[in-house]
């Protein structure tokens, strides 16, 4: 198996002509590929954002210093969103206001972060449409400043993330903060030897192993694995990218059966609803991001392609929930959003619904045409800060 980081270009090709084969778009379409969709969708999107963002400089949180930062110049560190000051203790801890964003947080280093998310998977997909290695070289300086360079490479922890004024300097649901990172981990297995060169390769890679481990080991790490809802599920798709990028298929199998076994049946309702994320002031916007983050590590983990009783995007549990229940019970209020029958969101409702990876996955792998009709039409592009936030899969092109 070559280095999951220097795919030769002949490597990559056809390793995605066997994922062709083994994954078609249903009914109509059947005779295209999922990649052939997307790409046939996003292409002019794709090549757009890329050249916007091929000249633009690239910062690091090394760039950016965190007032009173418990760390060093290369620990990332962010506040707690739902925190705010108490009126009763203006000058005491922070208290929680739960899905209501304090806009005075210190923001600067999840904002270059999501800037990373966002420019660096554009490019790779860019280079794979293309074949222009100006895209490939783009995005590996982009890996080489934020996990290889050692003067404005980030520490591989997330010790200093949502911490809260007066409570703590960092919480173990900070560790959210680095879905960011998912789809960099991915593109980063899909960019050819001439994006970066083979010391820079194995540093980008050592950091992907350094920060897995701290996510498994750490009390920080252990604690947000443990959580019951969206938390979980966002450890897993990160455990599960980064594994792939470092060639770990023992923690990817570890995975599968956590999905199997206490993922799935501890967050997803007979209904197809996620129930924890209904109880929770965002109800329409966290049961479409926890539903998503699930589909997208289904689709994961179930790449390479494996054999169809092994898929997870397709495995139901002896009651019959399973992925293609969750996608159910969330396309009609996807497709319209006044049908919603429950709460509205305390804030941003209405900047939803944006494009959805879990649609596209569900509908390849449920086949269900109207789920990826429904998928081209919506907003893949979305501006508002908060939903960006919860929107870590921009560029599928990069997961079929």
């Amino acid at each position: 198996m070559p280095h999951p980081l220097t795919l030769s270009r002949r490597e990559f090709c056809a390793g995605a002509a066997a994922s062709l084969l083994a994954v078609h778009v249903p009914g109509a379409a059947a005779a295209d590929s999922a990649y052939s969709l997307v790409a046939a969708t996003d292409r002019r999107r794709i090549l757009r954002s890329a050249a916007e963002y091929l000249p633009l400089p690239i910062q690091t949180i090394t760039a950016i210093p965190a007032p009173n930062s418990p760390g060093g110049p290369h620990d990332y560190v962010s506040q707690a969103d739902y925190f705010w000051p108490d009126p009763k203790n203006p000058s005491g801890p922070y208290i929680n206001r739960d899905g209501q964003s304090n806009p005075a947080n210190f923001n600067g280093h999840r904002r270059v972060m999501i800037e990373l998310s966002i420019r660096m998977p554009a490019l790779t997909a860019a280079g794979l449409l293309t074949h222009d290695h100006r895209y490939a070289v783009r995005a590996g300086d982009y890996l080489r400043a934020w996990f290889a360079d050692p003067a404005t490479r980030m520490n591989p922890n997330l010790e200093f993330a949502q911490g809260v004024h007066g409570v703590s300097t960092g919480r173990s649901y900070g560790i959210i903060d680095t879905l960011h990172l998912v789809e960099v981990a991915r593109a980063a297995t899909l960019l050819d030897g001439s994006a970066m060169s083979g010391r820079d390769r194995e540093a980008v890679q050592a950091w992907f192993r350094d920060y897995l481990n701290w996510m498994k080991t750490s009390d920080k790490g252990r604690k947000e694995r443990a959580a019951k809802n969206n938390h979980a599920t966002c450890w897993a798709l990160q455990a599960a990218e980064y594994a792939r990028a470092t060639g770990d298929e023992g923690a990817r199998e570890e995975l599968r059966a956590w999905y199997r076994d206490t993922l799935l049946p501890d967050q997803l309702g007979l209904d197809g609803s996620f129930p924890r994320e209904l109880a929770r002031t965002k109800p329409y916007s966290y049961s479409i991001f926890n539903f998503d983050v699930m589909a997208s590590l289904a689709q994961s983990l179930d790449t390479p392609p494996r054999p169809e009783g092994e898929r997870l995007t397709t495995f139901a549990l002896p009651d019959g929930r399973r992925l293609c229940r969750a996608a159910a019970f969330l396309y009609p209020y996807l497709k319209d959003k006044s049908a919603w029958p429950y709460e509205k969101d305390v804030e941003h409702f209405d900047a939803l619904p944006v494009r959805s990876p879990g649609l596209l996955f569900a509908g390849l792998a449920c086949h269900r045409d109207a789920y990826i009709a429904l998928w081209k039409t919506l907003n893949p592009d979305p501006t508002d800060p908060e939903i960006i936030r919860n929107y870590p899969v921009r560029q599928p092109l990069l997961w079929v």
